[in-house]
This record gives structure tokens, sequence and C-alpha cells, in this order.
């Protein structure tokens, strides 16, 4: 089978022929449609990421056709149309992830190729309101935004919260799903284009964090957050503090801005601010995160759409860090 291939640190992804892996009892074999990327296809490229193996198809997003199932599987799959939760072996606690966590794509061989397995009890049948392509586009993103928000934050109807660093597929779809709630939602981002762009989908405004005093200004025109959800850390951590209402919370799902700084304890013990990790999540959560898509017909941003052969310019594309949404490969 053709597949996009990493076969060491620094490397570009590689388009070749791999071995076409077959399903095991309880797995399925799925014929990849649409593959999508993600910061972390980026990060193990460059080394930067955990328990690396070479060579390794990477991509945890994929949408496809179920074509032959283990024996242990229903037969009733083959032939649907499906996407793949990438969160293995979460474990049996749904407040953390178990020791042998894994996410699709490192160690087990992703969806950058034609053909990929997974467990049976991690497929799902594609929403019906959305393509493939769309629906490629939200496993990973949109777990992690929707346990930051709705799990962890658990925004709700009526409260206003703010997402950091829009433009990024778990911030864009951390947006869509607190506007789907019925919360009030502002963005900050360097660029005022994605700000922009974000306004045009439903946020009610937003702050350029190039800015001086970007967060006063943005304290004032919303009135401050009931909650904030930030991929983001860095210096301006202690900001977001400054804009939280008393009782907020604050779910971290990354640190591209490196460790943060949360300036004044007193600010966050005095107004009783809940600060809450989070990252991936549980197959409940996913499965949630399914039906509130296809209740509230959800529809991912699509950025940029390259071919499986273009996965080397695709991530260049995603680390320049310009897009506006998902970026999808057409397998």
């Amino acid at each position: 089978m053709k597949a996009a291939v990493l076969h060491g640190i620094n490397e570009a992804y590689i388009f070749q022929e791999f071995d076409k892996p077959e399903p095991a009892e309880n797995e399925v074999l799925i014929k990849v449609q649409y593959a999508a990327l993600n910061h972390r296809d980026v990060w193990i490229q460059k080394g930067q990421y955990a328990g690396l193996v070479f060579p390794i198809i990477c991509g945890s997003d994929g949408c496809g056709t179920v074509e032959a199932v283990g024996w242990a599987s229903k037969k009733e799959w083959v032939g649907k149309e499906v996407v793949v939760n990438p969160s293995l072996n979460w474990g049996n606690n749904p407040r953390f992830q178990a020791k042998d966590y894994v996410i699709l794509g490192l160690p087990n061989q992703g969806t950058f190729a034609a053909y990929v397995v997974v467990p049976e009890r991690l497929v799902y049948e594609k929403p019906a309101h959305l393509s493939s392509k769309e629906a490629a586009a939200f496993p990973l993103a949109g777990l992690t935004a929707f346990r930051a928000s709705m799990s962890r934050a658990k925004v709700k109807a009526g409260e206003t919260v703010l997402v950091t660093g829009i433009g990024g597929g778990v911030a864009l779809f951390a947006m869509q799903f607190a506007l789907a709630a019925g919360c009030k939602v502002y963005v900050t981002s360097g660029s005022e284009d994605k700000i922009e762009k974000a306004k045009a989908i439903g946020a009610t405004g937003g702050a350029n964090y190039k800015n001086a005093d970007w967060h006063k200004a943005l304290a004032k025109e919303s009135g401050g957050f009931d909650a904030i959800i930030d991929g983001a850390g860095g210096a301006d951590f202690a900001k977001l503090i400054d804009l939280c209402k008393s009782g907020a919370r604050i779910a971290s799902y990354g640190a591209t801005a490196g460790p943060w700084n949360t300036g004044v304890p007193a600010k966050i013990f005095w107004k009783q601010i809940d600060i809450l990790g989070s990252t991936m999540g549980s197959d409940q959560e996913f499965e949630d995160m399914v039906a509130f898509i296809n209740e509230h017909k959800i529809i991912p941003v699509v950025a940029q759409l390259f071919g499986l052969n273009q996965c080397e310019e695709a991530a260049r594309f995603m680390d320049e860090g310009k897009q506006f949404g998902k970026i999808v490969l057409e397998i």
C-alpha cells in the first residue's frame, strides 16, 4: 500500500510502498479516504515526542470505509464509512489516562496510509451531515477540545468563555463546542485575520496578544470570563488569571508558548479559580463528542487539502502556523 513514512528525526515524510496491515481478532481494517495532521505529527518528526520508533506511519485522524474485520469483530462493519477514535488504552478511570495509554500514529502505525488497522471498539459511523474530508478532521483535536471545554471546564449556556490561540484545530473546536453549548465566546490570536475569521463563524470578539495590554482591553470589552480554554501557557498565563471572574475555570491542554507563570498566587485563591489539566480524552468522551457533533450539526473547519504524496509539504505548512482550521490529506 502507499503511505507517508518517517524514517528518522528531522527527516522528510517519504511517500512509498509499505506493508498492508491485517486485522487481528478484535480489529477492523479501514481503507482510508482522508487523514488529518496534528502538531503531534510535526513534533514526532522533530524528535520532540516520547517513545519514538522508526519507520513510523504517523497520523491520528482518519475517515474511511471498513474493508475487512478480524474473526471476533462484527461483520456488519464491512462497507460502513467510519471515523477513528485515536485515543488508545485510556483505561477505566475517567479522571486520567492509564500508564499504557498511547495515541494512534506512534507507536501504532497511523492513518497517513491507504489502510489502517484499529480496535473495533474505537470506530464510529461517520456523522451523516459531514463529508468524509470534514469527518477526518475532528477526532484528535475534537476530543482534546471536548474534554477541555465540556468535561473539565464544564462550560454551560450563558457563560462567557475565552479560547486562546484561535486558528489551531483544538482551539477552533473548543470555540465551536462552547458556541453550540450556548456560551458567548471571545478569542485571542497574534493574527487580526484569524480573529476576524473566528468572529465570522460566531465569536463575539477577540484580542491580538501582540498588542500591549491586550488583556485589559479584552477585560473591559467582555466583563471577564467564566471559563478559559488555553493551549498556549507561557508568560501570558498570568494575564488569563487577571481575566478570570471569581469562581472561573481554566482548562490547560498545551503549552506552545512555554512554561507559565501564574502571577500573584493570591489572585488564584482569592478568586477561587480552578486550574484544570486536560489532554485527549476517554472512550466515553469520544462517544459523547460524536453525539454532540451530530446533535448540533457542527462542521469542522478545513484549512487546506493536500494529497498523501504531499505529506511533507503539509507538515511544513502546519509548522509555519498560518492555518485557520485543520490540514487534511486526501488518500
